[in-house]
């Protein structure tokens, strides 16, 4: 079973890797509360045009706060530890139930050979990354 983890987790870092897909997973709630917060205290102090330049403001700041916090998410799969590896490998092992490999490499070349697949496998990547490290996602600089 070990060795099966492995390879799913060497497909979700080599496809990840070809989209260029990079990853924030902390940093983004604070970009958005300095952004909210901003236009809050914006409100309070100038009313409705305060709302505009608090948002605007903290958007501005929040952006400021979170650039450089996105990283390439194969570096974010190798580091999660092994319950976060094994929720991952349970969702896209369902996809490859149907498929037969010996190694990672070959596991590879089927999914990235079969569109439908690669597409299916990146899906559920993504809803991963999003829905349980509630990450931001962005795709090449």
């Amino acid at each position: 079973m070990a060795l099966r983890l492995d390879d799913v987790m060497r497909l979700c870092c080599e496809l990840s890797a070809h989209d260029q897909i990079k990853v924030a997973v902390k940093n983004s709630t604070k970009g958005a509360m300095v952004a909210g917060g901003t236009a809050f205290v914006g409100a309070l102090l100038g009313g409705p045009p305060g709302i505009a330049v608090g948002g605007a403001v903290g958007g501005l700041l929040g952006c400021w706060l979170t650039s450089g916090q996105f990283r390439p998410l194969p570096q974010i799969l190798m580091e999660l530890p092994p319950t976060q590896r094994q929720k991952l490998y349970d969702q896209v092992a369902a996809i490859l139930n149907n498929l037969d490999w010996t190694d990672a490499a070959q596991l590879i070349a089927l999914v990235m050979g079969n569109a439908t697949l690669q597409q299916q496998v990146t899906a559920v990547l993504l809803n991963y990354v999003t829905k349980e490290l509630q990450a931001e996602v962005r795709y090449k600089d």
